[in-house]
């Protein structure tokens, strides 16, 4: 994809009929069964949880669900989590500690709700738990970006042992055109802090924010054939770790970054 620009790649990222986390989820899990509800205040379709097999090895899955048909979307709030969506996560991360199971993410978010009842709830606390809950949970985590990764929504499902991206994601901060309406005060510069931004997968893998590109190919069968062998070859590399070595690579693995 080195014919794009980082802008043209950040309106691919946003593009409709991408697959989303329930198609990632369709195609590379089996069993799944999906769980609801934080146990605080309610249950977020935004964020789409359970636990699957992948291979026939248990693995709890958890996805930012965008929707697809307009209905869909408003639905699950256009991928933007409420603090319910992550607490929820972090209900189903603590439980796959506690079985011993890897833990799957996939990313997909312009970023998290900024709405008022959002932040009654704490949206910034539950953020904030989900990414220190994460870098000492004692069980494997990979985070593959398949569309938009922005800002704390989408760092708070990517404290992750790797991170990967399909070549046409981006991940980030802040969206170009916020980042032009804020750094310049004019939106339609957002192609100059696109590039600026550092936000597409070759300038993340080699900034380290992201070990692997995954090559899309039009996201046929093969494509998530592929993924679903590289991602349980991942697990189980990692389950033949320690958890006290799983987790200081963790650590490690943020504190080169940049």
């Amino acid at each position: 994809m080195s014919e794009l620009t980082a802008y043209e790649i950040s309106k691919k990222s946003r593009e409709k009929g991408r697959p989303t986390a329930v198609k990632y989820i369709e195609k590379i899990t089996e069993n799944f069964f999906e769980l609801h509800g934080d146990r605080k205040f309610g249950d977020d379709k935004s964020v789409v949880c359970g636990v699957a097999e992948i291979h026939g090895k248990p693995v709890t899955v958890i996805g930012i669900e965008k929707g697809d048909s307009t209905n869909e979307k408003v639905l699950r709030n256009f991928g933007c989590a409420h603090p319910e969506g992550y607490r929820k996560a972090l209900r189903l991360m603590r439980q796959a500690e506690k079985f011993r199971r890897p833990v799957l993410c996939f990313v997909d978010t312009s970023g998290a709700f900024c709405g008022i009842d959002a932040e009654e709830r704490g949206q910034a606390e539950a953020i904030a738990d989900n990414i220190m809950s994460m870098m000492g949970l004692k069980t494997p985590i990979l985070s593959v970006v398949i569309g938009e990764g922005g800002s704390g929504g989408a760092l708070a499902l990517a404290a992750a042992d790797e991170v990967w991206i399909t070549e046409t994601s981006t991940y980030s901060v802040i969206s170009p055109e916020g980042c032009a309406s804020i750094l310049f005060k004019d939106s339609s510069r957002a192609k100059e802090a696109a590039e600026a931004l550092k936000m597409t997968a070759p300038d993340l893998k080699e900034l380290g924010a992201v070990e692997k590109v995954i090559a899309e190919d039009g996201f046929g069968e093969e494509f998530f054939e592929k993924l679903k062998d590289d991602i349980a070859a991942f697990f189980e590399e990692k389950s033949k770790m320690s958890t006290d070595e799983l987790v200081a690579r963790r650590y490690d693995r943020f504190r080169r970054i940049g």
